[in-house]
């Protein structure tokens, strides 16, 4: 299935034949792994519904103490986001806090502190631990907070496992040949936590779009998100020896890893990172199109996001590093909560 937006978004606008895209394979493929994930996390799924009549088998104090580890985390490392759940039902917040935690513990297995011991046989392990999350067998209490949050919401591994796959890609591979390579890998890192957070977060009941629209709205913030997080990022990555620009590209400025490396801000690398800002943007504009179509509760967390990496983009045009302040984040709270009071359109434009 390729739709009209999608194709627009891969090929930045203004250039068309600068930038290849991806080819309808690669569009197809992630596509699928959507419907997969839709069909599967489905509340009309009868076994889905019938696990989670079940009472939970954790002592209430327990997992309380798990739940509320997670928030604090949360609550430390992405203080905008974490107030934007306050507006969230109770169990909502607490499952998105312990979503929040889970993938913050996978990244950093990559990118956090002891990175230098990572192996396959880590990342093996913590698929282990995953599969063992989604059969009631936590390791520790942070698990546990998930393994009742899959206990309570209808989530499905796959997204989980696919962003274990984005950590083995980081482990391996340095650059990225072109944008389709990268959109693949913006999807394993980034576009999984849209999809493991709709369920979550809900469908609101006057929607009239299919829940397969908004989950892709999901994952397009992702994506979104990610590639803003490369842009800004561009130099303490290099530091690390990696280039997350689509190589051809950079070619298309007369551009290399040399030119990234040097950290010079020339006409031609504001020329490229015009592209890859206007790219980033259709993503986002992309992903609000779903952002009213989730329950009325759940929408400030991912307008506050939409917006705030909105300011970020438009930081990086302003200056040579992206930087938003806490004053600028949190007065990005009261539009967002503005937007999300919004009702959900009847149709997409």
């Amino acid at each position: 299935m390729v739709t009209t937006a999608q194709t627009e978004v891969i090929t930045a606008p203004k250039r068309p034949n600068t930038f290849p895209g991806l080819t309808k394979q690669g569009i197809s493929d992630i596509d699928l792994r959507v419907q997969e994930v839709v069909r599967r996390q489905s509340w009309t799924n009868s076994l889905v519904r019938e696990v989670n009549c079940r009472k939970s088998r954790f002592e209430p104090m327990f997992i309380d103490d798990a739940y509320e580890k997670c928030r604090n985390i949360c609550a430390e490392y992405a203080k905008t986001f974490y107030l934007g759940t306050l507006l969230m039902t109770k169990e909502r917040q607490k499952a998105i806090w312990a979503i929040y935690v889970w993938c913050r513990r996978t990244d950093e297995l990559v990118d956090g502190p002891n990175a230098e011991y990572m192996s396959p046989a880590v990342l093996e392990r913590w698929e282990e631990r995953l599969q063992d999350i989604f059969e009631g067998r936590p390791y520790d209490m942070l698990d546990a907070a998930l393994s009742d949050t899959v206990f309570n919401f209808p989530l499905d591994i796959k997204p989980f496992r696919d962003m274990i796959e984005g950590m083995r890609m980081d482990t391996r591979k340095s650059r990225y040949e072109s944008f389709q390579e990268l959109y693949l890998y913006c999807y394993y890192v980034a576009g999984t936590v849209g999809l493991m957070t709709v369920p979550v977060m809900g469908i609101a009941p006057e929607s009239s779009v299919s829940a397969y629209t908004i989950y892709n709205a999901a994952l397009y913030l992702g994506i979104g998100n990610q590639l803003t997080n490369i842009l800004r990022d561009v130099g303490e990555d290099a530091l690390r020896g990696r280039v997350y620009l689509p190589q051809d590209e950079l070619a298309q400025f007369g551009l290399t890893d040399k030119d990234v490396f040097s950290r010079k801000v020339t006409d031609a690398w504001r020329d490229f990172m015009k592209e890859q800002i206007i790219r980033a943007r259709s993503f986002f504009n992309l992903a609000e199109e779903g952002a009213s179509q989730l329950d009325k509760d759940s929408r400030w967390p991912v307008w506050s996001s939409l917006i705030l990496y909105r300011k970020i983009l438009d930081a990086i045009e302003d200056t040579k590093r992206a930087y938003v302040g806490r004053t600028k984040k949190l007065l990005t709270l009261p539009l967002a909560y503005t937007r999300a009071l919004s009702k959900p359109s009847l149709y997409l434009r």
